[in-house]
């Protein structure tokens, strides 16, 4: 049986997994490794203290998720199809690795925040928009 998301451990275990699926993904890779160039050094400890606030209930993230996919956007244009690919490696790489109330409360918002992002960053092509 496998575990539940339970700790930042996991959450990186999570984290790591999915993003070496992601930057080599033939939809979605792109943005990771030419359009924003990541420092993963950098980025990976972000992007788990976003999801330990998120499943965990500890507030460590800091950011604004939306912001910096709408400056992406702004680099190259995000269609719905990246979200949804987004959203299916990360429900693929959470169902390989856990399960449990964490794991499917995981690609539940994840499923969630990228409908919220993909609606906040077409709408932030409109002149009139306001974050």
């Amino acid at each position: 049986m496998k575990e539940d998301i339970n700790n930042r451990a996991a959450i990186e275990q999570l984290i790591h997994c999915f993003y070496t699926k992601a930057i080599q993904d033939p939809l979605i890779g792109h943005f990771f490794i030419k359009v924003v160039q990541l420092d993963w050094e950098a980025h990976i400890p972000v992007i788990c203290d976003f999801w330990e606030t998120v499943l965990l209930d500890k507030i460590v993230y800091k950011g604004n998720p939306i912001v910096k996919h709408i400056d992406l956007d702004r680099k190259a244009t995000l269609q719905q199809v990246h979200f949804e690919r987004w959203v299916e490696l990360f429900e693929e790489t959470v169902n390989e690795l856990f399960e449990g109330e964490k794991a499917e409360e995981a690609k539940k918002r994840a499923q969630l925040m990228s409908q919220l992002m993909f609606y906040k960053v077409e709408k932030s092509r409109d002149a009139k928009f306001i974050q």
